[in-house]
């Protein structure tokens, strides 16, 4: 086993564990700082891809930015963090059946696709690889849609934020 698969295995249980605590955290403060640890488990393994633009955005973007907005939203809103509540309901049993079949069918599906084995095309060595997704982000054949689409959504989830916090008089 070579050193690249170790730290891919770690990162992999790392980003698993932390994404159950994510879920499972009575502490919304806690929730928070364990999605942190996912965000930075999947960067560790954009970089283990050589993706490193990618692992880059994911600690600038979504660990900066969007996990930090998240924990100044929970503390902004002056509500008690700690759920007294049960965390599973009645129906627990019926999501982790659905959750496991959905899995075993989306392995079967992609076990059974005969270009799931087929390693990528090689990308031109002139190529630019920053300049191509640029363009793919501001093209309207490409993403330009989901892009604006993310920007409206984080614009909503910031005005619903301010509107949780603003103190009635």
């Amino acid at each position: 086993m070579s050193a690249l698969e170790i730290i891919f295995l770690l990162s992999a249980g790392v980003t698993l564990i932390a994404a159950l605590m994510v879920v499972t955290a009575r502490n919304l403060v806690h929730s928070a700082w364990w999605l942190i640890l996912t965000l930075f488990g999947v960067a560790v393994l954009f970089v283990l891809l050589n993706a490193s633009f990618f692992a880059v955005i994911q600690v600038i973007i979504y660990i900066g930015a969007i996990s930090i907005l998240i924990i100044f939203a929970i503390m902004m809103t002056r509500r008690v963090t700690r759920d007294p509540g049960p965390k599973f309901n009645r129906e627990w049993v019926l999501g982790a059946v659905i959750a496991f079949v959905l899995f075993g069918g989306l392995t079967w599906m992609l076990s059974t696709w005969d270009k799931f084995n087929q390693s990528p095309p090689a990308i031109p060595v002139d190529a630019d690889p920053l300049r191509q997704l640029g363009q793919a982000l501001v093209s309207p054949d490409a993403y330009v849609l989901p892009f604006e689409l993310a920007s409206i959504l984080l614009l909503a989830a910031l005005v619903g934020s301010i509107i949780i916090a603003w103190e009635k008089k």
